[in-house]
């Protein structure tokens, strides 16, 4: 469950957040939402995935952190093992708002129910500050509202990234089955990956509509992530091994 409330100093004075990671703080997922203007950091620790969605037929980016449902293999002893967090991972719990007057720009949301949050005032010295003794923002909801603003603008833009990607025909379907060390297999389905061959065939105008518009970084980005698979298999049997 979930209970999200437009952020205010007033009603949400005090409130602190947890800012490590772990499982049970909602961490415990095998992949999240990715941006394609988060493809150049992201693709030096996990691959990059599409999925499309059944009902709608459009696609969307995951960075993936695990093979199974629940896993991620980014979690170690809570921190996060890796160089780079997505913005919707990083974000939690908070989530962009819109005004009900229909007034333009995002609003900070903030998920109530969410384990991240805790409670207490000035006291409580656990996590983060949202506001100081004054009702000012803290550095912390700043840093926020500015990734916030980043996510919001990266989903905005990321419509003309994936409608590029199908009228090129740069997708296909992608299984892959993962031999790990104690004899057991993962399987990985339902996912799209780009074609490289169909990517090296374009010609020069595809090429110039797509470096244009700025797809073709992300697209070599997402390319290149596909070499993450050998780590992310490491992570899992060293987790294995070690019980």
């Amino acid at each position: 469950m979930s209970q999200h409330q437009l952020l205010d100093s007033l009603n949400h004075r005090d409130l602190r957040v947890r800012t490590d990671s772990a499982a049970e703080l909602g961490d415990g997922v095998m992949a999240c939402l990715l941006m394609p203007t988060e493809f150049r950091q992201a693709q030096a620790h996990f691959p990059i995935l599409f999925r499309r969605d059944q009902a709608s037929g459009a696609f969307s980016a995951l960075a993936l952190f695990g093979f199974d449902n629940g896993e991620n293999l980014f979690l170690e002893g809570g921190h996060w093992d890796a160089g780079y967090k997505p913005l919707a991972q990083a974000v939690q719990p908070f989530l962009i708002g819109r005004s009900a007057d229909g007034q333009p720009g995002g609003q900070v949301h903030v998920d109530l129910d969410s384990p991240r949050i805790l409670r207490g005032g000035p006291e409580n010295m656990d996590g983060e500050a949202l506001f100081d003794a004054a009702g000012k923002p803290s550095p912390y909801l700043d840093l926020i509202a500015q990734r916030l603003g980043d996510l919001d603008a990266a989903y905005r833009a990321s419509a003309d990234f994936f409608a590029a990607l199908v009228r090129h025909d740069l997708l296909e379907p992608f299984t892959i089955d993962v031999p790990l060390i104690d004899g057991s297999n993962n399987s990985l389905v339902g996912f799209h990956i780009v074609n490289e061959d169909r990517l090296q065939a374009l010609d020069a105008d595809a090429l110039a509509d797509l470096h244009g518009a700025g797809h073709l970084m992300p697209l070599f980005m997402a390319v290149a992530s596909v070499a993450q698979f050998s780590e992310l298999v490491a992570r899992k049997n060293r987790r294995i091994a070690g019980g």
